[in-house]
């Protein structure tokens, strides 16, 4: 009888015994009895095969401080800058002092022939000698009733008039010496020898570089959280060495065309070569957090839009938690929510790393050597 005119519930009817016994006995289906029976398979319990772990590096949550900042860019001014100017009119017989020269206040710089002037000083003192002669007269002569109290004011106005010459000849003279208005270095010269001045001409520029300033103008809705006394980070463009300053002056009116406030910070102390002029990216500490739970930046990861950091199990597993992050810094990240004091999270080879991964540590990083390593 031939099987391919059978009917096909015939033929499965006759296959089945055999499908049977293929199964049975020692060299059956095994791994597909044990996976029924949940027995270990070839790939683990339950047929899974389980991943290797992840090598990471660890840190600690700390608690430190940390602030937020408003960072712009200024230029660098002196604290003090002037022209010094002639105040006589005459002929430079002698400069005392040069550009780049630091001077003290009241230090002679630069001498105008001073011979006119002290002939008119000795003018104003012999007139002047002459009517304090007539005024003592004339008061004896006064209480003695024999002058009248209108020639007697007279006397005494020709005295106070003389003596005011004196005094303004005493004083032109004394501006034939020029002196420097204050401590500081001579940024210009801006004569010669012999060469003939007016009053009003340049002589010099002094500038006062014992500290650095730096004007930053801030948007006015960081007014209230900006206040004299606050910390200022400052790194120079040309060299990108690191400045510290205060805040010394806050302007009480805001500028109606930028709707900015004019902050000043005062620079104390600087490096060799810093000079007014250089260009500094300015970072001004708004509001600080003294003891915020602190994770290193690089610990916080974005997934689908959300940050997430990766606790230390206590099986050695990464534990995935969204985070509320607060102030960050270059270095750490506060984290409000989602991790708490002393847990352990991973800060390298977490991008690797999904919830349950196990994790083999290969480095462990205390708070105080990544805060080092990276200043």
């Amino acid at each position: 009888m031939r099987v391919d005119h059978l009917p096909r519930a015939v033929v499965f009817s006759l296959l089945l015994p055999l499908l049977a016994s293929c199964g049975g006995g020692e060299g059956g289906n095994a791994p597909a009895q044990a996976r029924a029976q949940g027995t270990p398979g070839p790939g683990g319990p339950g047929g899974r095969r389980e991943l290797p772990p992840v090598p990471v590096a660890v840190q600690t949550v700390a608690i430190g401080p940390i602030a937020s900042h408003y960072e712009a860019t200024a230029t660098l001014e002196s604290d003090k800058q002037a022209a010094i100017l002639a105040r006589v009119s005459g002929v430079i017989v002698k400069i005392l002092a040069e550009e780049g020269d630091n001077v003290r206040e009241g230090q002679e710089l630069l001498q105008i022939e001073d011979d006119e002037y002290a002939a008119r000083v000795k003018q104003a003192d012999a007139e002047a000698e002459l009517q304090r002669s007539r005024f003592e007269r004339n008061q004896k002569m006064f209480q003695g009733d024999l002058l009248s109290a209108e020639e007697f004011d007279a006397a005494r106005t020709d005295l106070q008039a003389a003596e005011a010459s004196l005094e303004l000849a005493q004083l032109e003279l004394s501006y034939t010496r020029v002196t420097a208005p204050f401590t500081g270095t001579l940024v210009t010269r801006d004569v010669d020898p012999g060469q003939n001045v007016n009053n009003g001409t340049p002589l010099f520029t002094i500038s006062d570089v014992s500290r650095l300033l730096a004007k930053v103008h801030v948007p006015a809705k960081e007014f209230r959280r900006i206040t004299p006394g606050r910390r200022v980070e400052l790194v120079l463009d040309s060299s990108n060495e690191r400045l510290q300053g205060t805040i010394d002056l806050v302007s009480p009116v805001i500028d109606a065309t930028t709707g900015t406030i004019k902050i000043t910070v005062s620079i104390p102390s600087y490096p060799p070569g810093t000079r007014p002029g250089d260009f500094a990216e300015v970072r001004i500490e708004t509001e600080r957090h003294e003891d915020a739970l602190l994770v290193p930046r690089g610990a916080v990861v974005t997934e689908q839009g959300e940050p997430v950091v990766f606790v230390v199990a206590p099986d050695s597993t990464a534990e995935r938690r969204v985070v509320e992050v607060g102030f960050q810094d270059e270095l750490n990240a506060e984290i409000l929510s989602g991790v708490d004091a002393e847990e352990t999270v991973v800060v390298q080879g977490q991008r690797s790393l999904k919830h349950g991964s196990p994790l083999k540590i290969m480095e462990r990083i205390t708070f105080e050597e990544k805060a080092s390593g990276e200043s």
